[in-house]
């Protein structure tokens, strides 16, 4: 658990008015006294945030946030925070008192709403209460009760939240595929993974990793290979692999040394069906082909690496991009969780593959593109438009290849 990155953890946001409880709740659940409880108004100022394995769910994170309601002199700046924190949430634990339902508690079902992510709400109630309150209220299928104060009432709480998460959970959410579903167990799947020069020394990036431990989870064997050894150990093989995966800045080399025969993507394509939309991604792809000279691109990391002389979103797309198009673009470039809640001055929002995010994030941003109907694309579907194999490397996902010839064909007849 300790070791599982935080982009693959369930992010559970702790929110409701001032003095709700959210705090005592946050270490009830965490088991530690990690968020500071107190009377008064506006104790929690930042966003807390504690990682934990909540069972059988697995890792996960707790957010602790501002009272919605603040109104003091940084109120709204804690707000801001707060609501980022909800960007970021798989489900909301909307912490609230017996007979208290107001405009806060109303807000933040309204912000869980529009985001499509579910709400559980948590009943705090004084523990000489708890046992009368029960007796007399029906409990709801997305409601809790609890002391959040009594440490006793921590075991039977976490068996009630969990069951009602795994309720009201997408099973995509709980168990989101990479690659293992795209073939047969028992086959062999080629990954060839040049070595990054931003990755750290020893070791592969981390999609490679994943996809090793995904294609191992899911009964099948792996072959990882360099690119420029690829070619010599395919003439070897005794078995044709079912999938070949490559980096992103590799794809016409994997294509060009590949049968046609065999399903070819690259990783970035593949966490964008981890991460996000893959069909989506893939629609937003086609504006990749009417750019014009002019034109202004977001370009968003999930990280905030230093970026190496030939920064694959800093330098390569950028360079990509302009030369298929035929002419200068106006780049803009945004890093780790901060994003532009407006994106309407932009034709094309080009977004990384969101390793070190967790999905609800790049859903979340997903839906403020929609919003400010500006198409949004992978880095890796990018690199692929601009070479002119994107097709090539959709071909494992057919209703992905659908979505992205559907806009292109819209495209093309509004010109």
């Amino acid at each position: 658990m300790d070791t599982t990155p935080k982009s693959l953890r369930l992010h559970l946001a702790i929110c409701g008015r001032v003095n709700a409880g959210k705090s005592t709740l946050f270490n009830l659940i965490s088991g530690q006294n990690h968020a500071i409880t107190s009377p008064e108004r506006g104790t929690t100022t930042d966003v807390v945030e504690k990682s934990m394995e909540l069972r059988p769910l697995g890792a996960a994170v707790l957010l602790d946030t501002a009272g919605i309601d603040d109104d003091s002199t940084l109120g709204s700046q804690r707000m801001d925070k707060t609501v980022k924190a909800i960007d970021r949430a798989d489900a909301i634990l909307l912490v609230s008192a017996p007979g208290v339902w107001g405009e806060p508690e109303k807000l933040i079902t309204r912000m869980a709403e529009e985001r499509k992510i579910p709400v559980i709400t948590i009943l705090n109630i004084p523990d000489g209460q708890m046992m009368s309150f029960e007796k007399e209220n029906d409990q709801s299928a997305s409601r809790i009760t609890v002391c959040a104060a009594n440490p006793e009432n921590r075991d039977e709480f976490l068996e009630k939240l969990t069951g009602k998460l795994l309720e009201l959970l997408p099973e995509s959410r709980l168990d989101p595929p990479l690659l293992h579903d795209l073939f047969p167990e028992n086959s062999l799947v080629v990954l060839m993974t040049p070595i990054d020069s931003q990755a750290p020394k020893g070791r592969l990036i981390l999609p490679e990793v994943m996809a090793i431990r995904d294609i191992l989870d899911g009964h099948s064997q792996v072959l990882v290979a360099r690119e420029d050894a690829f070619p010599e150990i395919y003439r070897k093989l005794a078995v044709t692999p079912a999938l070949v995966v490559c980096d992103s800045q590799v794809v016409h080399k994997m294509l060009a040394t590949t049968p046609e025969t065999i399903a070819q993507t690259t990783f970035s394509i593949l966490m964008s069906r981890l991460k996000g939309d893959i069909n989506e991604f893939a629609a937003g792809c086609a504006a990749v082909e009417f750019l014009r000279p002019g034109d202004r691109v977001l370009i968003a990391e999930g990280c905030t690496h230093h970026a190496a002389g030939n920064d694959i979103g800093k330098i390569q797309i950028p360079q990509l991009l302009e030369k298929k198009c035929g002419g200068k673009l106006h780049f803009s470039f945004n890093s780790g969780m901060d994003y532009p809640d407006d994106l309407s001055e932009y034709q094309l929002v080009i977004h990384c593959g969101s390793c070190m995010l967790n999905r609800r994030t790049v859903l979340n941003r997903l839906r403020l593109s929609r919003r400010a109907g500006v198409p949004v694309c992978n880095y890796g579907m990018c690199i692929a438009a601009c070479r002119g194999v994107i097709r090539n490397v959709l071909s494992p996902f057919p209703d992905a290849l659908k979505r992205y010839v559907k806009e292109l064909d819209k495209l093309s007849n509004r010109m």
